[in-house]
């Protein structure tokens, strides 16, 4: 114990050292402004719903990314959509913060958040897995910050197809995402 509090106050001091705050409890972290509007850039709208790229028609998407309870056939509007992607937003914050046990930065907080938006915070959580815990969150709640954010990368598949093969032009804007995701993660694509 008296180790753990050691430890803490080392990082604390690491971390005022670099000039950046320290980290925060996940109960005080929310999806930043900055946050949202990644996630909204990136997922583009439509007004109509339309078949996932990988699981067709069995999972529509509208709006802003949404998927649950949508089926071919529905419309939406910009405001409707904007405010269903919230609640997703919400509902996959709630998620992560039952998985993730350790404090983040809210740069660290908006990507996870954001990766846990595309790939669902299921898979987040336990890699596709139930029962399991995902590398991801197995790295981060250990404390190494570093490989949680390489594990990031590690979500670099659409169906069978790799996102980061050279040429690759199925999904190329999958892994350029990733890589994005993995730079705001490190601190250095921060919004």
């Amino acid at each position: 114990m008296g180790n753990d509090i050691s430890r803490t106050l080392f990082q604390r001091q690491q971390t005022r050292q670099r000039g950046q705050a320290p980290r925060q409890l996940l109960a005080a972290l929310a999806l930043s402004a900055a946050g949202l509007i990644g996630i909204v850039a990136r997922e583009g709208y439509s007004d109509k719903a339309y078949p996932d790229p990988v699981h067709g028609t069995a999972v529509p998407t509208i709006g802003f990314g949404t998927t649950g309870g949508v089926r071919m056939g529905d419309t939406t509007t910009p405001v409707p959509a904007l405010q269903r992607a919230l609640r997703d937003v919400q509902t996959y914050e709630g998620e992560l913060k039952q998985c993730v046990k350790v404090p983040l930065h809210q740069y660290e907080y908006d990507a996870y958040v954001s990766l846990a938006y595309n790939i669902g915070a299921f898979n987040f959580c336990t890699g596709g897995q139930k029962g399991r815990t995902s590398v991801l969150v197995q790295r981060l709640n250990a404390g190494d910050y570093a490989g949680a954010c390489n594990a990031i990368l590690g979500w670099k598949y659409v169906g069978k197809t790799d996102c980061s093969a050279p040429g690759n032009k199925t999904c190329a804007g999958i892994w350029k995402d990733r890589l994005k995701l993995h730079a705001q993660c490190m601190g250095s694509d921060a919004p």
